[in-house]
């Protein structure tokens, strides 16, 4: 079925015969130099989003030539102004606004068509055939040659490495009890691994340009959320086998990419967050969930307006409308309020999820990174912090007030921050710019940086992902001949170093299981 699905794009492509404004630019060409290997010689997508009118609606021609020339801050997208002159960076973004003839689609008989099971879970045995702590491993995800390692947290040593679907999303999810490992990749692909035996279970193509996946609680379901078509899709977890599927549109002609899904344990539910609809999706897995609504609400059992109830049981979802687009989320620990903000924004915002509505602005100029937000006590008041992409700043925000407690000053604009229960430190990165090789620490009960360190000068190091305990760091340095280092995280002092070809991400099992308030979820 592969085969036959890349064959199928490869004609679409080269059938699109193109020339801007009758220039002299191979306008095909030009892209197939320069773009096509992370957005797919079709446009479909790969390692960067699909290149379509349908998904370019927010960005207007004006800053796409802007985002050719100079590339854009926190993503993989390299400025071209060096490599491309004027009339080929026009010829680019009045083709990649070109339509075309037809969209593709992926529904589930197609994605039937793409599943294997390899083991029957059932079959597994109880015990894993290793003497690791299996609630201590971490899944990383080396994008340098498209392989995962698997390694001991406590002997800090590989258990197993083995090749991934290309262009691997870096979120690990895991099953509740951390026994399996779910990954996704850009081009749609959603794989479960067994940890106790170190093998492939399962696998299903569920788009063909998909942005991540998430866990529900229970453990039943896995859901995708998709760029390409404009969707979510919902796997029973245990096989992958594909249960349902949501086209996400406002049923007057208008549809949108799903910026993230997000698991909700307390509130049973997955969220969506959508990139073209100033919208917030809730989908529930609870079997004793409210009905769901297919019209707006303001309170979500419906008793501020007369709504029809159109949707009942599980896997159904309601639509919560918002003041703007929101591109980044980061939740407080009950999964009631909802922080957000857009990349165009001027402040940050946040929602009430069972209010269905706005409750506070914040104090978020610029491109914070919320994904990468962290929360900790402060002086006995709940806080969150966060990283800025475009300025070296940390902003600390008091989550009961919803004002700025302080900003701190970093070197440089950062992506990741991280701590642990079980340390007064956090660590951020300074990912952009000149100083993109250092890391500061933060002490939580002073918000004062109290050390910086370089783990490796010249290169960029960042993602900082504690052990079970809190008691080590664990530092990727982004290169093909890079490394995660390990540092005890009271001295800062470093105790190992293990080769890895560009680590851009790891997991630990319990920190991603219990949802620690230190990581990401």
């Amino acid at each position: 079925m592969m085969k036959k699905f890349l064959g199928a794009t490869a004609i679409l492509a080269a059938s699109l015969s193109f020339n801007a404004n009758a220039s002299d630019v191979n306008v095909e060409e030009v892209f197939k130099e320069h773009c096509a290997s992370c957005h797919g010689l079709n446009r479909f997508g790969a390692i960067g989003p699909a290149l379509l009118p349908e998904n370019l609606k927010r960005l207007r021609k004006k800053s796409a030539v802007s985002v050719i020339k100079n590339g854009r801050a926190a993503t993989q997208m390299p400025a071209f102004e060096e490599q491309l002159n004027e009339a080929e960076i026009k010829a680019l973004v009045d083709f990649i606004y070109t339509p075309l003839g037809k969209l593709p689609t992926w529904d589930i008989d197609q994605m039937k068509e793409t599943h294997e099971v390899h083991v029957i879970p059932s079959r597994l045995p109880g015990k894993p055939v290793f003497d690791a702590d299996p609630l201590n491993l971490f899944t990383v995800v080396e994008t340098g040659d498209h392989s995962v390692t698997i390694l001991d947290g406590d002997k800090f040593e590989p258990l197993w490495r083995f090749k991934s679907r290309f262009a691997l999303h870096g979120g690990a999810k895991y099953s509740p009890d951390g026994r399996f490992v779910y990954l996704g990749s850009r081009d749609g692909w959603v794989s479960k691994y067994d940890l106790y035996t170190l093998q492939l279970v399962a696998e299903i193509r569920v788009a063909v340009n998909m942005r991540n996946i998430a866990v529900s609680s229970d453990g039943k379901w896995v859901i995708a959320g998709n760029y390409l078509p404009h969707s979510l899709v919902v796997l029973e977890a245990e096989t992958l086998e594909p249960v349902k599927y949501i086209d996400v549109s406002d049923g007057n002609g208008n549809s949108s990419r799903v910026s993230a899904v997000y698991n909700a344990p307390p509130r049973q539910s997955f969220i969506a967050a959508l990139k073209d609809m100033k919208e917030v999706w809730e989908i529930t897995y609870d079997p004793d969930a409210d009905p769901k609504y297919g019209t707006f609400v303001h309170d979500y059992r419906g008793k501020e307006k007369d709504v029809e109830v159109t949707q009942t049981g599980t896997l159904s979802y309601k639509r919560i409308e918002l003041d703007d687009y929101l591109d980044d989320f980061f939740f407080d620990q009950d999964y009631i309020n909802v922080f957000g903000a857009s990349r165009d924004g001027v402040h940050g915002v946040a929602y009430n999820l069972d209010a269905g509505k706005k409750i506070a602005n914040l104090d978020l100029a610029g491109m914070p990174h919320l994904g990468s937000g962290i929360t900790w006590n402060y002086k006995g008041t709940p806080v969150m912090a966060t990283p800025h992409l475009k300025e070296g700043k940390i902003s600390v925000i008091d989550m009961e007030s919803w004002d700025t407690i302080k900003t701190i000053k970093t070197k440089g604009p950062g992506f990741f921050m991280r701590s642990h229960e079980n340390t007064p430190y956090a660590w951020t990165d300074v990912f952009f710019g000149k100083d993109r090789d250092l890391l500061h620490i933060i002490d939580k009960r002073t918000l004062e940086i109290v050390k910086t360190i370089n783990p490796q000068p010249g290169k960029t190091n960042a993602h900082v992902e504690f052990t079970r305990d809190g008691k080590y760091a664990l530092v990727s340095v982004w290169d093909m001949d890079g490394a995660l280092v390990v540092y005890d995280a009271e001295t800062f002092e470093e105790v190992k170093r293990i080769p890895m070809k560009k680590p851009v991400g790891k997991y630990n099992v319990w920190n991603k299981i219990s949802y620690s308030a230190g990581t990401s979820h």
